[in-house]
């Protein structure tokens, strides 16, 4: 719809490419050949009849499993600037674990402390649906700089706000579809914040 396909535009951009077109309009104004594709691409842990409690586990669990994933990274990396990227980045995963049990809370008051609640959090699937194990093997050498681990964060925060509002679509109660929608925009807000930072290293 825009937001996205900018930052793919700018991503691209960033990689080198010299002629990259963000349509005016989004997709509702393309006219061109259709794109096919599994729809349900990172919506494997779905079933399609999740109670909203349960829609909630798998989110904290992906937002568990990112944090992990950039303190994991942080680790590994040398540069000082990249280091503090990725802390920061999992930071702002933990923030939305404290809005997902808050939200669980109000449903499921019998639930009161986050140790109890994460004991059924399964925690090794990223934000996208990804495994930490797996991409981690398929990206760490990929990931020596800030422009490529800029790179990385954009893919995945697209992929989280794209899962999201997918979740926050399926969510039969009214107040999680409205945190879902609210945690997605905020993964756009994310996905925006570090396009600007591409394009200053750019």
């Amino acid at each position: 719809m825009g937001g996205r396909s900018r930052a793919a535009a700018q991503l691209l951009a960033g990689k080198g490419f010299n002629e990259v077109y963000n349509l005016k309009g989004g997709i509702k104004a393309w006219e061109g050949l259709t794109a096919f594709g599994p729809a349900e691409m990172g919506m494997v842990l779905l079933r399609g009849d999740e109670t909203s409690q349960e829609i909630i586990v798998l989110a904290y669990g992906m937002e568990d499993g990112l944090a992990g994933f950039y303190k994991s990274l942080s680790e590994r990396m040398d540069d000082p600037e990249v280091v503090g990227l990725l802390n920061k980045l999992a930071k702002i995963e933990k923030n939305h674990k404290k809005r997902l049990f808050d939200l669980y809370i109000t449903l499921e008051p019998t639930v009161t402390d986050m140790e109890t609640f994460e004991d059924d959090i399964v925690t090794d699937v990223m934000e996208g649906g990804f495994t930490t194990d797996e991409f981690l093997e398929k990206n760490t050498d990929s990931m020596k700089t800030l422009p490529d681990v800029l790179s990385i964060a954009m893919m995945l925060e697209t992929q989280a706000m794209d899962l999201y509002m997918r979740y926050s679509e399926k969510s039969k109660d009214v107040k999680s579809k409205a945190v879902l929608f609210d945690i997605a925009e905020e993964e756009k807000a994310h996905l925006k914040a570090l396009g600007r930072l591409m394009e200053q290293r750019a």
